[in-house]
């Protein structure tokens, strides 16, 4: 297995090499397709929400907003976790795509038709829950298609492209806006453009063989309930006693909460106080102008986290990741003008992005198979919860046009507490090794 000082045992295949496996090939396309997906149905409902001149948001709504988005996660998590230790992979990664294109059909009606409050939120809950299936699915079946020495190298390449790849779905339902409309019934026409991921994705997990993406050993009770129940405990027990997991999780919390207090003042910056730029762009291009900075951050990441992995080690990259995050949300945060936040989005998203593979290299090399499902099923709802929470405190204190220092100056804390945490964490991982 891989440890938090395994990188510099590993050699490096390349793109070309990784690409060459057709099970591995299989599996990028349809995570790809499932990210275009959910790229495009995120951007298409938060223009829908936030930037329809026909509805009204404020700090609240955004917040709400992110919780329809991201605590389906949380929420099915559990379940998500424990079904893909039991089940056979392959089949939830089709049955899930094929709901999820069923009800963002369902969503993209919902806007279309004016529709708000709980209709709205309950069609967009669905999605994103069941998107849930589809992403743990994939992450706990990498293993399956890649040896493990090469499990960075390949997570690397694989989060990357697909966290490109739902930029450019976002991209997309910008395109898509600007060519059907801005009002409920442009932005449901975008909604539903989303559907055709859904479907692709499931084409091509379809052609997995029974099995081949695990699990390979099924360690849970006979009854499916009760293997539901224990999933998220089990999954907790797990990453507790791998105190690289347990110390990367941790890590990678502390960004999320700091992340989520930067973008929801950038929206809010974006939507009410910010002015063009010379050629850079406020309003919805501005948002759009975010993400290409951020998707060259998540590119910049995958090019660079194996081999920074394999000088520094797992435990040294992580640490300076933090600390880059840490000097970026002060250093460019506070100014809070258009060219610093496109600078800190680019740098922010690198760094997150460099500890998120580092978390996902721990739990897929570090983890066993018949537990690893239940442990991306923590990680997603650990993650998406804390980005809630932390939005949602932001949300009650900030101004409605975004400017708020004590808040960038919040987020730099919790960077750095983050970091306090994770090296008193990983000191675990010393005095086990010294004692052993």
């Amino acid at each position: 297995m891989t440890t938090a000082g395994a990188g510099t045992a590993q050699h490096h295949l390349g793109a070309r090499k990784l690409l060459a496996a057709p099970d591995f090939r299989r599996l990028l396309a349809s995570r790809l397709a499932a990210q275009w997906g959910d790229g495009l149905f995120q951007a298409g409902l938060a223009g829908a929400v936030l930037f329809n001149p026909e509805r009204h948001s404020d700090p609240l709504a955004v917040a709400a907003g992110f919780a329809v988005l991201l605590l389906p996660y949380s929420v099915v998590g559990p379940f998500a976790g424990a079904l893909l230790d039991r089940w056979d992979r392959r089949r939830v990664l089709v049955v899930a795509n094929l709901a999820r294109g069923l009800f963002v059909l369902l969503t993209a009606v919902a806007v279309g038709l004016g529709l708000a409050g709980v209709p709205l939120y309950a069609a967009a809950l669905v999605v994103t829950g069941v998107s849930r299936f589809v992403g743990s699915g994939l992450s706990a079946s990498l293993p399956h298609v890649v040896h493990e020495d090469h499990l960075v190298e390949a997570n690397a390449f694989v989060t990357t492209a697909g966290a490109l790849t739902a930029v450019l779905g976002a991209g997309c339902a910008v395109g898509l806006r600007e060519l059907f409309g801005a009002g409920d019934g442009g932005s449901g026409s975008t909604t539903a453009f989303a559907v055709v991921g859904s479907l692709a994705a499931a084409l091509l997990a379809s052609r997995f063989g029974r099995g081949a993406l695990g699990p390979d050993e099924v360690d849970e009770p006979s009854r499916t309930l009760t293997a539901v129940a224990h999933g998220l405990l089990d999954g907790a027990r797990a990453a507790w006693r791998t105190p690289t997991v347990a110390a990367a999780l941790l890590a990678l919390l502390a960004h999320r909460a700091a992340f989520g207090v930067s973008l929801l003042l950038t929206l809010l910056l974006m939507r009410h106080s910010l002015e063009d730029f010379g050629p850079l762009k406020a309003g919805l291009a501005g948002l759009g102008e975010v993400a290409v900075a951020g998707g060259a951050g998540i590119l910049l990441a995958g090019l660079v986290t194996d081999r920074v992995v394999a000088v520094l080690g797992r435990r040294g990259t992580v640490c300076g990741a933090l600390l880059l995050a840490a000097s970026t949300q002060l250093g460019l945060g506070l100014p809070m003008l258009l060219p610093t936040i496109l600078a800190a989005s680019f740098l922010l998203t690198f760094a997150g992005q460099v500890v998120k593979l580092c978390v996902d290299a721990a739990v897929q090399g570090d983890i066993g198979d018949e537990v690893r499902g239940r442990v991306f099923a923590l990680y997603d709802t650990l993650f998406n919860a804390t980005q809630v929470a932390a939005v949602t405190a932001a949300a009650a204190v900030v101004p409605l046009d975004g400017r708020s220092p004590g808040l960038v100056v919040a987020a730099t804390a919790a960077y750095l507490l983050g970091l306090l945490g994770y090296l008193l964490m990983t000191r675990r991982t010393t005095t086990s090794a010294a004692g052993a």
